[in-house]
């Protein structure tokens, strides 16, 4: 069973191996959602994510006769690169099984920290089968991403860190996917101060383990931007820590997910991955539940490939109203476009891009329509373009 032991032994490993990031508050997040939040950086770790713990505490403890073997690893993303690069720093052989869909980007980062790279299967459970097979056959040792006590408790070190930094917080909400960080954060934290709320967040998406743990029945899709949580059978061991120590199980969206990446990037400043916004987004759609209390999130992860990136930002300007789509109809006269465009520049809103539709319309064949996409303000700004189109003589309307 994991102690609180395990895990203070498990930071006597990894110090000066892994960063002991910043835990600090954010006074504008804090603002917005009504408590006192604290944002632990795991980010900012050297792969970008919390998974070099695990993996650093579980290799630096392997037999003289297992290191030289080597190790073997199934991982889509984070634990991949934290497996690859602890074994490189220690010497150790590392082959990583990846689903042949993982993005190019994450094979040649995990390559670059010199491991063997195993493209197989098309799914998460298709790689993990093989790498089984492999293990087997070449005598490697297997290094499960969560469910593994020494991967939990190296996990467990930022949950350590966490209280030392502020040690009077009333909660901890986590990112869960197969449970093995808030497994060992919820040992730590429980031992430290058996009155701390651990509470776990799984995407609607992928809610394996708050089927497990409440009995529920809720689907599970086959995509989310939250990718580092998208685990499809929880862990056996994490799943009976959490059953004992963890206070609650929520389930978030994507947009609330969404909503918190772009807020950690606008506001804070810092690039986070959808697990790692998990702990915000909770925040964000259960306010009242966090109300008044000190609460710590853990940026779990910053891996966010930039075309998604790209694209949840632009939702998000949509969403705010700094980004509008407006549809035009006029007379198809000589003109007619540089008045529309100079009523809007009136206004100061700026046209990002301009259709000008006269084939797949269903007006009169002299009429035309203009779709026009703009930048704006915000909402009251989109009303007060649209109103001065309508005074000038314009029929136009939000789409």
């Amino acid at each position: 069973m994991l102690t609180l032991n395990d895990i203070q032994a498990a930071a006597a490993r990894v110090r000066g191996h892994v960063l002991d990031t910043p835990c600090v508050e954010s006074k504008t997040l804090s603002q917005i959602v009504g408590a006192q939040v604290f944002l632990k950086f795991e980010n900012l770790q050297f792969t970008a994510s919390f998974k070099e713990r695990g993996a650093c505490n579980k290799l630096v403890q392997l037999s003289a006769e297992e290191q030289a073997r080597g190790v073997i690893a199934m991982s889509a993303g984070n634990h991949a690169q934290g497996v690859a690069y602890h074994a490189q720093r220690l010497g150790l052989h590392a082959v990583i099984v990846m689903p042949r869909f993982t993005p190019g980007v994450k094979v040649q980062r995990t390559r670059g920290f010199g491991a063997e790279v195993v493209l197989h299967g098309d799914t998460l459970e298709e790689a993990r089968a093989h790498a089984y097979q492999l293990a087997e056959q070449r005598s490697l040792t297997f290094v499960h991403p969560y469910d593994d006590e020494a991967v939990a408790a190296g996990q467990g070190t930022l949950g350590l860190e966490m209280l030392a930094a502020v040690p009077d917080l009333d909660a901890l909400v986590i990112a869960v996917g197969g449970g093995g960080l808030i497994s060992g954060v919820a040992t730590a934290a429980k031992a430290i101060r058996p009155d701390i709320e651990i509470i776990g967040v799984q995407t609607s998406r992928f809610p394996a383990m708050v089927n497990a743990i409440q009995g529920t029945q809720h689907p599970q899709g086959t995509s989310t931007i939250a990718e580092g949580i998208a685990v499809g059978t929880p862990g056996k061991i994490t799943q009976e820590i959490i059953r004992r120590l963890v206070d609650d199980l929520v389930l978030v969206d994507e947009g609330d997910i969404e909503q918190a990446v772009l807020m950690l990037l606008e506001i804070e400043k810092t690039l986070v991955e959808g697990a790692g916004a998990a702990g915000l987004a909770a925040l964000v759609r259960y306010p009242e539940r966090f109300k008044g209390k000190k609460v710590g999130l853990v940026l779990c992860g910053g891996n966010i490939d930039p075309l998604l990136l790209a694209a949840i930002i632009e939702r998000g300007m949509v969403r705010s109203g700094r980004l509008a789509r407006v549809k035009v109809s006029a007379r198809d006269i000589p003109g007619v476009l540089a008045r529309i465009t100079a009523m809007v520049a009136d206004t100061g809103a700026n046209i990002e891009e301009v259709h000008h539709q006269r084939a797949f319309t269903m007006l009169a064949a002299q009429n035309v329509e203009i779709e026009l996409v703009l930048q704006t303000r915000g909402k009251a700004h989109i009303e007060e373009v649209l109103q001065h189109l309508h005074d000038g003589g314009m029929e136009a309307v939000l789409i």
